[in-house]
């Protein structure tokens, strides 16, 4: 688990490994991961946009870029959480992913990014 906190934003990524989808012999490795997302701020914000960096071992990148989280542009209000679970694919048993969130202030419309912590993906196989 890994934590961040941005502008009060605080961010906690949870990655787990997904056996029963995954395919090693064809280099197909399934992570899911976590992320729960608490406004400590004063103000009502809303998650508009998410960027990804993810990285295998074998140096294979990918970025994602796209509106809001799993179909959805949550507006977080203050003290509350949102949280959701995604997953992504590599082709080696060991990577990690990091990147932020483009978020607004409903109160003054000012637009913010927040850092989302890098995790580590990892096969249990491999932590042995």
């Amino acid at each position: 688990m890994n934590q961040f906190l941005t502008d009060f934003i605080n961010i906690k990524a949870t990655p787990l490994y997904r056996e029963k989808f995954s395919q090693p012999e064809k280099g197909e490795y399934i992570f899911s991961y976590k992320i729960e997302i608490r406004n400590d701020s004063q103000d009502t914000i809303q998650l508009l946009s998410r960027h990804w960096y993810i990285f295998d071992s074998c140096g294979q990148y990918s970025e994602v870029k796209g509106e809001g989280v799993i179909g959805k542009q949550p507006i977080i209000l203050p003290e509350q959480n949102f949280s959701y679970e995604s997953f992504c694919q590599l082709k080696t048993d060991v990577g990690c992913m990091w990147g932020n969130y483009l978020m607004k202030n409903q109160q003054t419309n000012r637009l913010f990014e927040v850092a989302i912590p890098e995790f580590q993906l990892i096969t249990p196989m491999r932590l042995n």
